[in-house]
This record gives C-alpha cells, structure tokens and sequence, in this order.
C-alpha cells in the first residue's frame, strides 16, 4: 500500500493507539516522574500529528543511494529492496512484479553494475545443491573433453 494513502486512512483514535504505545515502551525503559507524563505525551501526539501533517516528497528518496545503503542492503540471508524495503533471496521475481528489470533497477538507484540480485546464502545453498547433484550423477570434471577426443 502507498505511503500516503496510509497515512491518510490513519484516524484520530488510531492516534491516541499509537500515542499510548510509544510512551508506554519508552516509560518501560526510562524513568520517567509522574508530574512528566502529561507532556511526554502530549510531545508524543504532536510528533505524530506532526509526521501526518509533514511534506512527503522530502521524505522519498530520491534514486541516489549511498555506499554505506548499497553495503547495509546486501545480507548473507537477504537482499534489502530499495523499492520497498523488504528482504528478498532473489531480486528478479520482485522487480519484475514492480515493473522493472535489474538494469533500470540498477539505474533508478543508482547501484553499480555488479550489485547481485540473488543473496550470497542462497547462491551458496544452490551451489552446494548443485556439487552435491552432479557427485552423485557421476559428474566428473573434464569428462565431456576426453569424450569428444575419443570419438
């Protein structure tokens, strides 16, 4: 779902829910005197109200991704999406339902030509899937060569 189109089917009781939930795990940690409570609260709504009422646009990235993103988006088990900030094993199945290719994704953020599109855990499962695979079938390096010289 779109961002605005969340925040805008936000109401004012979902407020107070969200308003009550941030103090209450802040007051859990912090010690907090009674006589404060009333106006962490109330600073606690107003950024809230504050983040609704803030311009968007500012709020979207704008395709240019910096090297500590690029770095911070590449896990063993997952990529991160710049499109949607989800982690993915393989990104080609996700571009594809948003439309693009991994060149233009590439492009759109900025990310250098050999930014991977499978995670660095599942190309090494696969890889292993695949060793284990051809042993067994009696995969032998070199085998296709010295057959063809035979013929």
């Amino acid at each position: 779902m779109d961002q605005n189109r969340i925040a805008d089917t936000v109401s004012a009781a979902d407020y107070g829910r969200m308003t009550a939930h941030l103090v209450s795990a802040y007051v859990r940690r912090n010690n907090v005197p009674v006589s404060d409570l009333p106006t962490l609260i109330a600073s606690a709504a107003d950024a809230l109200i504050g983040l609704k009422n803030s311009d968007r646009t500012d709020a979207l990235p704008d395709g240019k991704t910096t090297p500590a993103q690029i770095r911070g988006s590449i896990t063993h088990e997952a990529l991160i999406s710049f499109e949607d900030g989800k982690g993915y094993k393989t990104l080609k199945r996700h571009l594809t339902a948003c439309g693009l290719t991994p060149e233009t994704y590439r492009a759109k953020w900025s990310l250098p030509s050999n930014y991977p599109m499978v995670a660095p855990g599942y190309s090494e499962r696969r890889s292993a899937i695949a060793v284990s695979l051809q042993i067994r079938n009696g995969y032998r390096p070199g085998a296709r060569k010295a057959a063809a010289s035979r013929a």
